[in-house]
């Protein structure tokens, strides 16, 4: 075998696991915008509820703000507030690509598009909080599967600001029922969470 065929031998298995994954994003994403209003903010206020028990004793909680029929955390952001815990959200970081940086966010947080047409607060130094010193972090997601495996959009985004924390920040992935799998194709850089909440079930991994 010459050394350009082993060359494409090795790569075919990663383009399959890209297409598969890439696959599996288009299903699941689908899937949850045909969700109606109606299930949608029952699904809210139902993760919300089981989110509040996750996060008892958390000062500083970051999330994020729903897009593409991603589960709303509103309803926990707004209990949040009312228990004057700290909610912070991702902002795109401006000089290292493709890291997160975390503000805080209220009622009153200058808000824009960032450059994928989703609402973040405006930067200001004197609102982030380092992600290490976040309590929890409430992270959205694609698909997951049966062991904690977590797809995200393809950005990895989140899979590098996780892969950095210490243990006493909690990861907590928060999805729709149906964006749950059997099993993911999944890359080296993935990192699996230990809980992930949905409307109906509350899912520990060890």
């Amino acid at each position: 075998m010459t050394a350009s065929v082993t060359a494409r031998a090795n790569i075919a298995p990663a383009q399959q696991n890209a297409q598969a994954r890439s696959a599996i994003r288009k299903q699941v994403r689908r899937l949850r915008r045909a969700l109606s209003e109606d299930t949608q903010a029952s699904a809210a206020h139902q993760a919300a509820i089981h989110l509040q028990t996750e996060l008892k004793g958390a000062q500083r909680v970051a999330l994020y703000l729903e897009n593409d029929g991603e589960i709303s955390p509103r309803p926990l952001i707004a209990a949040l507030w009312q228990q004057e815990v700290e909610v912070y959200l991702p902002v795109l970081h401006p000089f290292a690509e493709g890291h997160l940086l975390f503000i805080r966010y209220d009622a009153q947080t200058d808000m824009r598009e960032n450059l994928y047409g989703i609402p973040e607060p405006v930067l200001a130094c004197h609102r982030l909080c380092p992600a290490n010193r976040l309590d929890a972090i409430i992270t959205p997601l694609v698909a997951f599967d049966e062991t904690g495996n977590r797809l995200g959009m393809g950005g990895g985004f989140y899979d590098r600001t996780l892969a950095h924390l210490p243990d006493t920040t909690r990861v907590i992935g928060l999805a729709h029922d149906c964006q749950r799998l059997p099993v993911l194709p999944i890359e080296a850089w993935d990192v699996p969470l230990a809980t992930i909440v949905t409307p109906s079930t509350i899912y520990r991994f060890g």
